[in-house]
Order: C-alpha cells, then sequence, then structure tokens
C-alpha cells in the first residue's frame, strides 16, 4: 500500500508542481496519451520479444507482490522455527521411520497441520521437506556442512529464478529514456513536416514531442526503476524464511542445544520480522 501512496505523491507533485510553477498542463495532458501510447508500446513489445509466457507472468505476480508487500509475516517465521524444529527433534528422537510419514505427505500430517499457512506455500515446503528426506533415506552419518551446501544451493537456486522478474524490470526501465527519445523523434518529424505552420502551432507540435522525452524519463526513474528496487527488497525479506529451515536443519545435525538451534534460527531473520529468544524457546515448549 505504501507503494501506491508514494505513486501518487509522484505523480501530484510531478504534474502538481509543474501546473503551480505556470506550466500549461493541457499541453502535456494533450501529448500524454499519445507519447505513451509509442513508448508503453515499444517497451511491452521489447519486453515480449526478450521473455516468454512465464516472464510476462513473473512480471505481473511482481507487481502484485510491490502492491502486497511480502507474503511472510512475523508469525509465519516463529512457525518456521517451530515447525522445522519439531520434525528435527522428532528426527533425531524417534528416527527416520518416525518422520518419514510427515515429509512423503505434510497434508495428512499432525504436525504440518498446526501450520496450515505453509500447505500453500510449495517452495518452502518443497525445501523443508526434501532437505528431511536428504537425511531419511542416506545411510550412514552425514557430514552437517555437506547438508548445508545442498540446501543452500537450493535456496539459491529459487533466489536467482525468483529476481527474474527484477531484472525484467529493471531492464524495461533502463530502455524507457532511450524509447522516450524515440517517441520525441518522432513528433519532431512529425513537427517538421508542417514548418510552414504559424510560430504559435509549431511550439505547440515541439511541446508535445518533448513530453516524450519527459515521459520516458518520468517511468523510468519515477516507476519502473523504483518498482524493481521495491520488489527485490520484498523478494530478498521473504528469501529470510528459508534460511530458518537451514539454520534449524544443519544445527540440530550437529547435536547442538536447542537454545544454540534457537539462536541460529532467530539470526537469519531481519529485525522487523526477528522473534524474541523467550517467544521462541516457550512457544517450542509449548509445541511439545
Amino acid at each position: 500500500m505504501i507503494s501506491v501512496i508514494g505513486l501518487v505523491v509522484l505523480i501530484v507533485m510531478v504534474f502538481g508542481g509543474f501546473a503551480l510553477t505556470g506550466g500549461n498542463i493541457e499541453v502535456v495532458l494533450h501529448a500524454l496519451p499519445h507519447e505513451m501510447l509509442i513508448i508503453g508500446g515499444a517497451a511491452a513489445g521489447a519486453t515480449l520479444v526478450a521473455t516468454d509466457i512465464r516472464g510476462i507472468k513473473g512480471i505481473a505476480g511482481g507487481l502484485a507482490a510491490i502492491v502486497k508487500g511480502p507474503k511472510f509475516k512475523k508469525a509465519d517465521y516463529s512457525a518456521a522455527i517451530y515447525l522445522t524444529a519439531r520434525l528435527m527433534k522428532l528426527f533425531r528422537n524417534d528416527g527416520a521411520v518416525a518422520v518419514e510419514p510427515h515429509i512423503e505427505d505434510p497434508k495428512s500430517s499432525s504436525i504440518f497441520a498446526e501450520y496450515p499457512q505453509f500447505l500453500k506455500e510449495p517452495v518452502f515446503l518443497h525445501l523443508l521437506t526434501d532437505s528431511i528426506r536428504l537425511l531419511v533415506v542416506s545411510t550412514g552419518t552425514l557430514s552437517p556442512h555437506a547438508v548445508e551446501e545442498v540446501i543452500e544451493q537450493a535456496i539459491e537456486t529459487h533466489h536467482v529464478a525468483a529476481l527474474k522478474p527484477v531484472e525484467r524490470l529493471q531492464t524495461m526501465s533502463d530502455a524507457l529514456p532511450a524509447l522516450g527519445i524515440v517517441a520525441a523523434v518522432l513528433g519532431v518529424i512529425k513537427t517538421m513536416a508542417s514548418i510552414d505552420k504559424p510560430p504559435a502551432i509549431l511550439g505547440g507540435m515541439i511541446g508535445s514531442a518533448l513530453v516524450g522525452t519527459f515521459l520516458g524519463v518520468l517511468l523510468s526513474y519515477g516507476i519502473i526503476g523504483p518498482c524493481a528496487t521495491r520488489l527485490k527488497a520484498v523478494i530478498d525479506q521473504d528469501g529470510e524464511i528459508y534460511q530458518v529451515i537451514r539454520r534449524v536443519i544443519v544445527a540440530s545435525l550437529k547435536g547442538q542445544p536447542q537454545p544454540l538451534v534457537i539462536e541460529a534460527a532467530r539470526t537469519a531473520i531481519g529485525p522487523d520480522n526477528q522473534p524474541s529468544f523467550a517467544e521462541i524457546f516457550d512457544g517450542l515448549r509449548a509445541a511439545r
């Protein structure tokens, strides 16, 4: 929501400031639809050339994420610690046979049933179950370092894929000033074809042409660029919850006492969503 407010402030300040300083806003508004058609159409076409349908869906989903913000809230981070710690405790205390039904069919698991929000998150669910499944199917003692490397690689692969819409938005942002120049040049060509017109008409046509340059720069640095930055921040913040899984599993494999497991998981979470040590410790005791 704050992103929408920021967009409204930007538009009001730019166009309102122009009008307050004596600018003829009618010239801008008259040229705006045509210039937007050229610049926006060119940007959309270039994006279609550069990506596929999955990429287009990713951009649409990314724009929705900008408005909604991070999907994981503070309570979800605490729940992620509880869930992963309980599964690892079951694995350590009762063995692979006890934990296997929970990871093979999470929807029928009594433990997962207490944290239903994660059943709707396939990336989280697969990372958690696949990581513990690795422990279940392995023979002998697994190296915690080797397990950590595998989980880190899985997280990195997902994160790189999740950032693709950011890259596409940033590429679009970089291209928009040049596309604005394209629109402006077309306006100049149109003006030169009417060179015999009176100065007042030529002035209006030149002004309309310059709206293309203005619009390209505004869209790039005022809207699309900040959207890419915001989307990256949202994706990075949501990615912290996967580090919780990694740290709980690795610390448990190392045989660390529960307080260290908790602290290892908590410190992977940013300050905005980080629960207190007492909150997690008491929550785990209550979940036994």
